[in-house]
């Protein structure tokens, strides 16, 4: 056994934990079907959320680290419910009239309100798939209705069929009396409208495999279950689907937790071993609310993308899956930070320590180094002092601190000065409150400007954070206070960076001239 994969069968940190589970389902005998599948599900009701990105993810980082501990070969498949019926107008897509005329039709018969695509389910489909090849997926997509329609869903719809009353038994036990008068596992395609129907079945023949039903109209029609002219309500079609396929493992969020039993046990019905589940907190937004498709709150991905790299964005998926996380603007800086200092760490790391590094799983174990020579909250507050524009404003103060780095050996580095301009002038400009300092912090400021004035030392961070350090201890405590008021005073934020290390960014004389400006009330 290689050192790599002992370690990997040792380690604590998740994607292994779940690696190893999905292991033992086959530790006396490997999987008939030659493979171990993982699969992850989307419902293209709205536009692709940042939750479903997520979980093509975190389930793409288990299924490496299972590849680590295993020679079993894997499958990832992403699973469009596209023949769902369009149950409301989602609030965040144009021409909201002419959706509201094809509700309760499948979701791949929705015209397209775009005007893209042949249908909204397609074009949601097309969107996701955009998102997911942006990042490099290895996947395979499929499609609810392809997958109906194609009959590779027949043989497990016919079995539902012939196992019809012990499926309906464990969603009976679910549902509220009421519900359960009219409930079917079955939802059968009008013939004429398209529409997908919440009617309940007058028979279920195992003999045909057809069922019989009333329309909204009163009038009767018996369909075959196979060939896309019924589907299943979503719950069965669940544990239906892990069947079909052999689904071996699947993530979903803690609001699908408490169906689990019942997914598992249809799957078990119908004939094959139930998955292994790994079930996640939901996405926040800045208000606490749940992020969804429908309404379009939190951040897209594309809007992240708009701020910051790939790599950083998954990197905030990566931390504490089971732990509820706010995703809003602000997280962003955070995370691009956090993301280069695991980088920098990870050369130093011995075998397990890169195991537990969040840089391991994000680059399947191709992990690259950081150009980043300087932080992009760095950046966000150089862009801020010097009303940046464009990145080469940035650039021209980078190429002094670091004379080593140009946007041709530090792309990483290039890009982000881009994403910070942006991200300064979308947010942190419109937001900048300046303010004046306290008498104190004035007396402060002016023994700071004079010591940098007559400062003639070589132009390092820890040489000038000492100045900073040396003034502050005389008059704040706790010294914090000091810190604060400079980043209030001169940079119009309630935090900020390391401020010696800013100073060499931006410039010894530069910072002098910026205090003698707050000191005169001209900033802001």
């Amino acid at each position: 056994m290689s050192d790599l994969r002992e370690a990997a069968l040792q380690s604590k940190v998740w994607p292994f934990e779940e690696a190893r589970r999905v292991l033992k389902r086959y530790e006396k005998t490997p999987p008939e079907k030659g493979y171990v599948l993982f699969e992850t599900g989307y419902g293209p009701s709205g536009l692709p959320h940042i939750g479903t990105f997520g979980e093509v993810l975190r389930t793409t980082m288990i299924r490496h680290a299972f590849e680590v501990i295993c020679d079993i070969p894997t499958r990832l498949i992403c699973f469009s419910d596209d023949l769902d019926g369009m149950r409301k107008v989602p609030s965040n897509v144009p021409n909201q009239e002419m959706l509201q005329q094809h509700l309760q039709m499948p979701l791949t018969r929705v015209p397209d309100p775009f005007g893209t695509h042949d249908s909204f389910g397609d074009h949601n489909n097309a969107m996701l798939r955009r998102f997911l090849d942006t990042f490099g997926f290895d996947y395979e997509f499929y499609s609810a209705t392809e997958f109906y329609g194609s009959g590779k869903f027949d043989e497990v719809l016919k079995r539902a069929v012939d196992k019809y009353d012990d499926v309906m038994k464990v969603m009976l036990k679910s549902l509220r009396e009421e519900r359960r008068q009219t409930y079917s596992i079955f939802l059968p395609i009008h013939p004429e409208t398209g529409r997908v129907l919440y009617v309940p079945m007058k028979e279920v023949n195992a003999q045909d495999y057809t069922v019989t039903f009333d329309d909204e109209d009163g009038k009767e029609w018996t369909l075959p279950v196979t060939g896309g002219n019924v589907k299943l309500q979503w719950k069965p079609d669940f544990g239906a689907r892990w069947a079909a396929l052999g689904v071996d493992f699947e993530m979903y969020g803690k609001d699908h937790s408490t169906n689990t039993p019942i997914y598992d046990r249809i799957c078990e019905i119908l004939g094959q071993r139930k998955p292994e589940h790994f079930s996640y907190e939901l996405f926040l937004d800045e208000n606490g609310q749940k992020i969804s498709k429908s309404s379009g709150n939190g951040i897209s991905i594309d809007e992240w993308l708009s701020y910051a790299s790939t790599e950083s964005l998954s990197y905030f998926m990566y931390q504490k899956p089971k732990t509820a996380k706010r995703m809003y603007f602000d997280v962003i800086p955070k995370a691009v930070d956090e993301y280069h200092q695991q980088l920098r760490a990870y050369a130093g790391q011995d075998a397990k320590a890169r195991l537990n590094n969040p840089v391991y799983h994000i680059h399947s174990g191709d992990v690259p180094q950081s150009n980043m020579v300087v932080p992009f909250a760095m950046l966000l507050n150089l862009a801020s002092v010097a009303s940046a524009e464009d990145k080469q404003t940035l650039w021209g103060f980078m190429r002094r601190y670091a004379p080593e780095a140009s946007p041709e050996t530090h792309p990483d580095l290039d890009a982000a000065a881009g994403f910070a301009v942006k991200y300064y002038e979308d947010f942190v400009k419109p937001h900048r409150v300046y303010r004046a300092p306290t008498e104190v912090e004035r007396e402060a400021l002016v023994e700071l400007r004079d010591a940098l004035a007559a400062y003639d030392g070589p132009v390092e961070d820890e040489a000038l954070q000492s100045i900073v350090y040396g003034v502050g201890r005389e008059r704040f405590d706790p010294l914090r206070d000091w810190f604060t008021a400079l980043y209030e005073v001169l940079l119009g934020a309630s935090q900020g960076p390391r401020f010696g290390g800013f100073i060499a960014l931006y410039g010894v004389a530069e910072t002098v001239a910026l205090i003698d400006k707050a000191l005169a009330g001209e900033l802001g």
